[in-house]
């Protein structure tokens, strides 16, 4: 087991600051939903939409304050995935390792290659037909894996591109909006029930998902004790910003019409403000935010595949780092091709509430690391991040996710249970058959 307070050499090259961490954390958070999302919570809660947001910023803050002590102090490739299996051993680490690059980044990443064919299909109708889809997804997922193929600094350079094209028109729609906003359109007749709040927050919740993401390349960050937490506040006081700034504009520029347009109330809000030409620029921003989702995360996605495999928990093939481009090239490939098979398969809802759940197994998992890693090797060292008041934010932080996993229909949340029993299945199998080798 590595020792929580060195840097582990795997090959890597560390080329990921503070700046792009941040950009990156930006880029993964901010997806197609955002485009949806203001007038589905408008619809729950009318002009107390905003509410949900902060309930969910606070509730992200908690979270990423937990990642931010535990990755300043595993600085080894694979990010969520490491820092519980630091924390709690191989066992946890592999289940955490599957429901991150499988049940969370893998099927949410084919879920929205889903939606953003479909948003072109719109234009370009021969894309609902399947063999002109397969080669779309097939082409954008070979070129993306290329480019990360070929290095991490062109990986951050294609996705750091990719988030200020998908920044530009949200902002525009920000600074111009502001100044359209009719302020009798924000104010709150009535205070939401708690239900209300509960049920807006859920649906919301999805929109803030995805940071964890950003560190799976930790290997290949920077002095990790000082820019993950620093990335970390940098790019989720972007992500509050801008998604507090465009609720405030869609709410205050539509007023009540907000809720009828849960589809694209950006859209509308653009088309408002701007004319028609700022409609079809919000669409074309939708389909730019997830190509740019999906180019972070063919860079980060991949690197909990070769940390998993270099923790014996996969194939060692997929632990072989490129001998010039200094890459997980096979770890990118294999990623890249499960990606695209489920791409294919074209089932979104159903991959959309199955990384959800997976994700928020993952995140109680890291909140409980800090106590662990706390426990078992003292407070974190000078220079590392140390969180204040004892183990009351991680404690906060595991209740909060828990009370989100009650909330989860019954299906959606055998789906994931059967997920986990299949991990536990193949880990003792795999246990019992080395064991089996050992004694021949």
């Amino acid at each position: 087991m590595v020792a929580t307070n060195s840097v582990q050499d795997e090959g890597l090259v560390r080329m990921i600051g503070t700046g792009a961490l941040g950009l990156s954390v930006v880029n993964m958070v901010i997806g197609a939903g955002i485009f949806a999302l203001p007038g589905i919570v408008a619809a729950e809660l009318g002009s107390a939409a905003i509410i949900a947001y902060l309930i969910c910023s606070v509730t992200v803050a908690l979270l990423f304050l937990c990642f931010a002590e535990v990755g300043s102090r595993v600085s080894r490739s694979g990010g969520a995935y490491a820092y519980v299996e630091e924390a709690f051993g191989p066992f946890s680490g592999f289940i955490a390792s599957v429901l991150f690059w499988f049940g969370w980044s893998a099927l949410a990443d084919a879920a929205i290659t889903v939606v953003m064919v479909d948003s072109l299909a719109i234009v370009f109708p021969m894309l609902r037909e399947f063999f002109p889809r397969a080669v779309f997804i097939v082409g954008l997922l070979t070129f993306l894996a290329a480019v990360n193929v070929r290095g991490v600094k062109s990986g951050v350079r294609l996705y750091i591109f990719n988030t200020l094209a998908k920044l530009v028109p949200l902002l525009l729609l920000l600074g111009a909006g502001l100044f359209m906003i009719e302020f009798e359109n924000l104010a709150i007749p009535e205070w939401p029930s708690a239900a209300s709040i509960g049920a807006g927050t859920i649906l919301l919740f999805y929109a803030f998902n995805g940071a964890e993401s950003a560190l799976s390349a930790s290997g290949e960050i920077k002095n990790p004790a000082k820019t993950v937490p620093l990335g970390l506040l940098l790019g989720l006081s972007g992500v509050l910003f801008l998604y507090v700034g465009l609720q405030t504009v869609a709410q205050g520029v539509l007023g009540p019409g907000v809720a009828d347009n849960t589809e694209a109330p950006l859209v509308a809000a653009a088309t408002a403000v701007f004319g028609d030409w700022g409609g079809k620029m919000l669409i074309a921003g939708a389909v730019i935010s997830i190509y740019s989702t999906l180019s972070g995360d063919i860079l980060g996605g991949p690197r909990v595949v070769f940390a998993s495999a270099l923790d014996d928990n996969l194939p060692s093939i997929l632990g072989r780092v490129h001998p010039r481009y200094k890459t997980p090239h096979v770890a990118i490939i294999f990623y890249t091709i499960v990606v695209g098979v489920f791409a294919l398969s074209g089932t979104f809802r159903y991959l959309a509430v199955v990384a959800t759940g997976s994700l928020l197994l993952v995140d109680i998992g890291v909140s409980l690391a800090v106590i662990r890693l706390r426990q078992r090797d003292g407070l974190p060292r000078d220079g590392e991040f140390r969180l204040p008041f004892g183990p009351v934010i991680p404690l906060l932080s595991c209740a909060v996710i828990g009370w989100l996993l009650l909330q989860m229909p019954l299906d959606e949340a055998a789906t994931v249970a059967a997920l986990v029993g299949a991990c536990v299945a193949f880990y003792l199998l795999r246990s019992v058959l080395r064991g089996v080798r050992r004694r021949a």
